[in-house]
C-alpha cells in the first residue's frame, strides 16, 4: 500500500506569481520544487546557455587543457576510450566530433559489455599501447581505475580521466579517504577538492566542458561546438542524472537542438522509432530513442550506437538506426521473460521474506541484469540485485529504493566482491558463484530499513479540484519542463470522485478510460495507463475513489479536449 502526503512548502505565491507572471498554482509547484528565492526562480524559468559555470572551474580542467592543446600541436595520437552506455557513447562522440575539428589525430575504443566489462582495464591499455597511441583520454570512466591507469603510466602513455562518477574511498576509523588515480589531470565534479558549483553533470556534460575550454585555449569561437549540447541533453536525460541546475539548461536547449539536428543518425533513429519530431520531450529520450542507443552495448557492441552518431549517409543512417530498434525490440522481449522468471522465483520461495532483494537468474543475459532489477525494484519496492552466470563468476546489477544507500551498503561487505561500483540508487558488481548466497544473507543481516521505509511514498503537489483545471493552466505546466529525476511532472490529487464507466480498450488493452465526477458534480474525462484490470477492478467495487493525476489535453480529428491522467488510486 502506497502512503499518499501533500507537499505543503511555504510561500507568498502570490507574490512570486505576480512578480513572474505565471499563476499562483505554477508558483506553487516551483516551490515545491525546492527553488527559493528570485535568483533560482529566474534561472529555472529563463536559464539560457548564458548562464551555463565556466569549465574551467573545474580542478584539473586546466591542466587537461594545456596537455590536449599541446599533444594537438604535436600530431601525436589521442585516442578516447568512452563506456558502453548511453552517457559513454555521446561522450566519446563530444570528444572525438571536439578534438578532431581542433586538427586532433585522435581515434575512439569502448569496452565490450560482457568481454571488458565496465571501464578501462589492462586489454584495452594494451591495445592503444599496440596501436601506437600517445594519450588516451577517458569518458564516464576511469575514476575508479587506479591500477589500470598506473600500468598505463608505467608503459609510458599520457592519460587523462574525464568522468563523474563518485571517487572511490577507503574508510579509517571515520575518516573517508579518497583514492584518486594518478592520471595527469583527473576532471571529475565529485572530487572532494573541486570547487565547480554543480555536481551533477553526466560524463557527456564534463566531456562538452573540456572542448569548451579547449576551444577557448585555442582560439576557436566555443560557439562552434554549441550544436553537441543535443548530445548532452541525451545523455543527461538517458543516465538519469537530475534535471536541476545546469542540466536543466542542458537538456531544454539540446531538445530544441535535436528537434532540428543535422545528424543524420539522430534523424535517422526520430524517424524509424515513430516519434513527432515537434513534440519531441525528455520522455522520448528516456523511453523510446535512448534504449535503442543503449541496446547496442547490451546486445552488441556499443561501438553501433556510436557508428550511427558518425554515419554520413542517409543511407548508412536509416540502416544502423533500423538496427539499433531491432536490437531494443529484442531486448523489450528477452527482459519480459527475466522478470517473470523473476517474479516466479521470489513468489515461490523465502526470497520474498527478504527487505533486499538477490535473485539469481543464471541464464539470464547479463546486460538487462539492471533493467530487470529495476522492474522487480518498481513492483515489491525494496532494493533489488540481480545476478547472471558471466564468462567468469556471477556478474550483477542492484537498483535501489530512495531510503537505501546501495554503494554504502556493499563497501560493508567488499570482500565477498571481486569487482564493484556504483552510487547510491544504482551499482554493478562480480563475484563467485560460491559467494552468491553468502552475500544475500549478508546484504540482508546488514540492512536496517523498517516498515515505513519499505513503503513507497507518493508526493502530492497539491489538491486540485476541477474547476481549476483549464486549457491555459495545462499550457502554463510546460514552463516547468523538461521533466524527469529531480524535476517530477506536477502531480495533483483529488478525492471523493465517482467513476462512470470504467472501460479497457487499445489493441494491447491497456490503456482504460472513464469519466470522473466530483462532489460538486463537475466531469473530467480520465485515461489510466499501466495495471488497467486492476484499477479496472478496484472501480468496479468501489463507488468512491481517490486519484492522483496531472492534466493533458486530448487532440483528436482535430478536437481538443481536457483530459486527466491518472497515476495513483485509492
Amino acid at each position: 500500500m502506497e502512503k499518499w502526503f501533500i507537499t505543503m512548502k511555504k510561500a507568498d505565491f502570490n507574490e512570486i506569481a505576480e512578480k513572474y507572471h505565471i499563476s499562483p498554482i505554477l508558483a506553487r509547484l516551483i516551490r515545491n520544487r525546492d527553488i527559493i528565492g528570485d535568483e533560482a526562480v529566474d534561472f529555472y524559468l529563463n536559464g539560457t546557455i548564458a548562464d551555463l559555470y565556466d569549465g574551467m572551474l573545474m580542478k584539473d580542467m586546466d591542466r587537461a587543457v594545456e596537455i590536449l592543446s599541446e599533444k594537438i600541436r604535436e600530431e601525436k595520437r589521442i585516442r578516447v576510450i568512452g563506456d558502453y552506455d548511453i552517457d559513454g557513447v555521446n561522450a566519446t562522440y563530444i570528444l572525438q566530433q571536439g578534438l578532431s575539428e581542433l586538427g586532433a589525430d585522435v581515434d575512439t575504443d569502448i569496452p565490450d559489455r560482457i568481454k571488458d566489462g565496465y571501464g578501462l582495464n589492462i586489454d584495452l591499455i594494451d591495445r592503444a599501447i599496440d596501436d601506437g597511441i600517445d594519450t588516451i583520454i577517458t569518458c564516464d570512466n576511469g575514476i575508479a581505475a587506479a591500477e589500470e591507469i598506473a600500468y598505463g603510466k608505467e608503459n609510458g602513455l599520457t592519460i587523462v580521466v574525464t568522468d563523474h562518477h563518485e571517487v572511490p574511498y577507503v574508510q579509517i576509523n571515520e575518516e573517508k579517504e579518497y583514492i584518486l588515480p594518478r592520471a595527469d589531470a583527473v576532471v571529475d565534479p565529485h572530487r572532494a577538492d573541486c570547487e565547480y558549483p554543480f555536481k551533477g553533470l553526466c560524463g557527456a556534460a564534463v566531456t562538452y566542458k573540456l572542448v569548451e575550454a579547449l576551444y577557448n585555449v585555442m582560439q576557436r569561437d566555443p560557439e562552434d561546438v554549441d550544436y553537441l549540447m543535443e548530445n548532452v541533453a541525451i545523455a543527461t536525460v538517458g543516465d538519469v542524472m537530475d534535471l536541476t541546475g545546469e542540466n536543466r539548461i542542458f537538456v531544454k536547449q539540446g531538445l530544441e537542438m535535436l528537434k532540428r539536428t543535422q545528424n543524420p543518425g539522430l534523424k535517422a533513429l526520430i524517424e524509424c522509432t515513430g516519434v513527432d519530431v515537434d513534440r519531441l520531450n525528455a520522455y522520448h529520450i528516456g523511453f523510446v530513442l535512448g534504449p535503442c542507443i543503449n541496446a547496442s552495448g547490451r546486445l552488441d557492441t556499443a561501438k553501433r550506437a556510436l557508428e550511427l552518431l558518425n554515419a554520413r549517409t542517409r543511407r548508412d543512417a536509416v540502416m544502423l538506426a533500423e538496427d539499433l530498434k531491432a536490437l531494443n525490440d529484442s531486448r523489450k522481449e528477452m527482459t519480459e521473460r527475466g522478470v517473470e522468471e523473476a517474479v516466479r522465483m521470489i513468489e515461490s520461495t523465502s526470497l520474498k521474506d527478504d527487505r533486499v532483494l538477490v535473485v539469481y537468474l543464471p541464464d539470464c543475459h547479463e546486460s538487462i541484469a539492471g533493467i530487470i532489477a529495476g522492474r522487480i525494484r518498481e513492483k515489491y519496492y525494496k532494493p533489488v540485485f540481480v545476478l547472471t552466470r558471466a564468462e567468469e563468476g556471477v556478474k550483477g546489477s542492484g537498483r535501489s529504493i530512495e531510503t537505501y544507500d546501495m554503494f554504502a551498503q556493499m563497501c560493508k561487505c567488499r570482500a565477498l566482491f571481486t569487482k564493484f561500483g556504483g552510487h547510491k540508487l544504482a551499482a554493478g558488481l562480480s563475484l563467485e558463484e560460491e559467494n552468491v548466497e553468502r552475500f544475500r544473507e549478508t546484504i540482508n543481516e546488514l540492512c536496517e530499513l523498517s516498515d515505513d521505509d519499505l513503503q513507497e511514498k507518493v508526493s502530492i503537489d497539491m489538491r486540485l479540484p476541477f474547476p481549476y483545471i483549464t486549457e491555459q493552466l495545462v499550457n502554463e505546466l510546460e514552463l516547468l519542463e523538461p521533466f524527469g529525476k529531480g524535476n517530477p511532472k506536477p502531480l495533483f490529487a483529488e478525492k471523493d470522485l465517482r467513476v462512470i464507466s470504467p472501460r479497457i480498450f487499445g489493441k494491447n488493452r491497456n490503456v482504460l478510460k472513464c469519466r470522473l465526477q466530483d462532489q460538486q458534480g463537475y466531469q473530467m474525462e480520465a485515461v489510466h495507463f499501466g495495471d488497467v484490470e486492476d484499477c479496472l477492478r478496484a472501480m468496479e467495487q468501489k463507488n468512491f475513489m481517490s486519484f492522483t493525476y496531472y492534466p493533458t489535453i486530448n487532440e483528436y480529428m482535430g478536437r481538443r479536449t481536457l483530459q486527466l491522467t491518472l497515476v495513483n488510486y485509492q
